[in-house]
């Protein structure tokens, strides 16, 4: 019997191999790579996309806002110094309405026609407009019920009377410039020319007066701020309402370089004198007509309207004539062609030797009120008179022929129609 091969005699032969090492043990790490429970965890940070750089805008300064302005005034019905003054006061103010009682184009200067005025329901009265002395009673109820238009932040109240007593809506601030405390209440001998009993008007303001006075005093007194146009009238001021006013010289309205028209009525005299005023009884002209009467030799014309205009023309003598309704251009040739203003007021400032210091004019002024202010002392081209009284007056009459300034030129004596103070004014010194 056979016997079957062993399996492992059958199998053929294989190559050798290299036997396996066994494997090396792998120790364990010391500190673990997981992190501990006591480590604080680190908050993940979302990714923040990246902002465009927007170009730096420069600043830019912020602008003040401007006021809105209204400017009042008692009445437009004569052409004087505080009538001047309101329309400065326009010019700078060239949008600002106008607030007032009565406005008569025919009586006061022409450049408020094209102005925004508005007037009181007493401005309907046509006789009143002519005649505005007689509603005295009347004007401190016109500006109680005053429109002052919504939204005005300042009230520039220019005033002789009644405009500082003007209603101003709420918040809105009140600026008073006087030209002096009424004086036909506080300086009645001077307003009526003498005693009140001898006029029916001064017996009629004395039963007035004290009604007019408790009403004018509440109305300074309603006031945010008080200026005034001389010292003269700051003391005034202070002694009637207990009020100190701050002085602002006012400026004069003529330009002396603008155009000229001749005067035909005086046209014909080489040299004359020059009143310019309004005619009043404390304005004292009769005193100077008065006065020309014994120089038949020299010339006087006068300029302007008022109650006394009658009067006077009917006592005038030949070589003395009136003159009225005259144009700015027309009032600039006279000044330029006078040989000197005269000025016999008692005057609260006195814009008109200002006037005629711009044309190269001296001026011979009563000693007394706005004429002893400061710079009309330091003035070269001023002289002055005593009281009123015609032998003052007519021996004063001869100085001003012997002295006068140089023509007007680019060095005349001028004042800035920009700032309200004639202390600035540039005046040439005596030939």
């Amino acid at each position: 019997m056979t016997t079957p091969p062993s399996p492992t005699a059958s199998r053929p032969a294989t190559p050798s191999q290299p036997t396996p090492s066994p494997p090396t043990p792998t120790r364990p790490e010391p500190f673990p790579s997981q992190p501990s429970p006591l480590s604080p965890k680190t908050p993940t940070v979302p990714t923040v996309p990246t902002v465009p750089t927007v170009p730096t805008v420069p600043t830019v300064p912020t602008v003040p806002t401007v006021p809105t302005v209204t400017i009042v005034h008692d009445y437009l019905t004569q052409r004087g110094g505080a009538e001047r003054v309101v329309l400065s006061l326009l010019d700078v103010f060239p949008d600002a309405p106008l607030v007032t009682t009565l406005h008569n184009p025919d009586t006061t200067y022409p450049g408020f026609a094209d102005r925004e005025v508005i007037t009181s329901p007493l401005n309907r009265i046509a006789w009143l407009r002519d005649n505005f002395r007689f509603g005295l009673p009347l004007f401190g109820w016109a500006f109680d019920h005053a429109d002052v238009p919504a939204g005005t932040d300042v009230v520039v109240a220019s005033t002789t009377a009644f405009a500082h007593g003007v209603r101003v809506p709420p918040g809105t601030r009140k600026l008073v410039y006087c030209h002096s405390p009424a004086r036909f209440l506080y300086l009645v001998e001077d307003y009526l020319g003498g005693p009140w009993w001898r006029s029916p008007m001064g017996w009629g303001l004395t039963a007035l007066r004290p009604a007019l006075m408790r009403w004018d005093r509440r109305a300074a007194a309603s006031a945010d701020r008080y200026l005034c146009n001389s010292t003269v009238v700051q003391e005034r001021i202070k002694e009637v309402y207990g009020i100190d006013a701050t002085v602002v010289h006012p400026p004069h309205g003529l330009d002396p370089t603008a155009s000229q028209e001749p005067v035909d009525a005086v046209a014909d005299w080489e040299g004359f004198y020059l009143v310019v005023s309004r005619l009043m009884p404390y304005k004292n002209v009769d005193v100077v007509v008065d006065a020309f009467r014994d120089l038949p030799a020299e010339r006087l014309a006068v300029i302007g309207r008022g109650p006394l205009a009658a009067q006077l023309r009917a006592a005038a003598p030949g070589n003395v004539r009136f003159l009225e309704g005259l144009s700015d251009a027309e009032l600039r040739w006279a000044y330029a062609n006078c040989r000197a203003v005269i000025a016999p007021s008692r005057e609260d400032y006195g814009l008109t030797p200002v006037e005629g210091f711009s044309f190269g004019r001296p001026c011979l002024a009563l000693r007394s009120g706005g004429y002893l202010e400061p710079w009309w002392r330091g003035s070269a081209a001023g002289s002055s008179m005593r009281p009123p009284r015609t032998q003052s007056a007519r021996r004063s009459g001869t100085w001003p022929t012997t002295r006068s300034l140089s023509p007007p030129s680019a060095t005349t004596p001028t004042c800035s129609r920009r700032k309200p103070s004639t202390a600035t004014c540039r005046r040439r010194s005596l030939n």
